[in-house]
């Protein structure tokens, strides 16, 4: 009996050093105690996600915002969150295959905006809220859009934090920008499957790739926080969370009572950080 015991304690020591990520990098502070809207302020049918227009709007009303950055075929940089066009903006096109003078022909849900390229959206923002920014890996780009990514961010001066679900894209920032604070996306796979098959869906969902990248903060889905894996990174090693996304007023007060930043759209919240 006691031998099991010590076998467990074992298996569950090395479980916990595995999804240990980075903890005391003094630039994570510059994100905390800020609220986040989801892919800017939009609101159908007249603010598109992802367009100018949400983005003016969350800053006019001093939030922070969580974007969508994807790698286009001329080496340019869009914020638009899925690969395909067919739900944001009608077309049959993936992102992927456009220049970035072919965005302004693609309008977002109907309206006049168009799809915006990075650097709108970092010239907007100018360093007044900081940016929580998700890198969309697609077909085995991860490493060349993270580098495009930060070499965007090279003359921006202001707050940001990089995510991705892709690990690969903050393995990329470990061994390439270690200074930049990286997160690492994740919600229960084994319920709602990535379709990279059960082993891969199993590693994302217990976060077992922070043992290579090292992230400093969680961004896990509101629903699913509970995840043991989630809890032992945010009250074993004191790592920052941050929570997606948040469509209700209770549920954004339950993140601020845990300490999370929360990712928000569908409302306004009512209640703020306080430090």
């Amino acid at each position: 009996m006691m031998t099991l015991i010590v076998i467990f304690s074992i298996i569950l020591l090395v479980y916990a050093m595995i999804i240990r990520g980075r903890v005391g990098e003094k630039n994570l502070e510059d994100l905390r105690y800020w609220v986040y809207a989801h892919r800017g302020l939009h609101d159908k049918p007249f603010v598109p996600e992802n367009s100018m227009l949400a983005f003016q709007r969350a800053l006019d009303r001093g939030y922070g915002i969580e974007l969508d950055v994807h790698l286009l075929k001329d080496g340019g940089l869009a914020v638009i969150h899925d690969s395909s066009l067919k739900r944001t903006a009608g077309a049959d096109v993936n992102i992927e295959d456009l220049t970035l003078d072919q965005l302004q022909n693609y309008h977002l849900e109907g309206t006049t905006e168009t799809i915006p390229t990075f650097r709108q959206v970092l010239n907007l923002y100018n360093g007044q809220a900081p940016l929580i920014i998700e890198l969309k890996a697609a077909n085995g780009n991860a490493a060349k859009l993270a580098e495009a990514v930060c070499n965007a961010l090279k003359t921006y001066h202001g707050p940001y934090g990089i995510e991705s679900f892709d690990p690969r894209c903050l393995l990329w920032l470990k061994r390439n920008r270690p200074d930049v604070i990286r997160g690492q996306l994740s919600q229960n796979f084994m319920k709602n499957p990535s379709g990279q098959g059960r082993i891969i869906d199993f590693v994302l969902t217990f976060l077992l790739g922070n043992l290579l990248t090292k992230p400093d903060f969680i961004a896990y889905k509101f629903e699913d926080r509970k995840n043991l894996s989630n809890l032992l990174c945010l009250y074993l090693w004191r790592m920052q969370g941050a929570s997606w996304t948040i469509t209700k007023q209770e549920n954004f007060e339950t993140c601020v009572q845990e300490g999370l930043l929360p990712i928000f759209e569908q409302f306004e919240p009512k209640v703020f950080f306080e430090e």
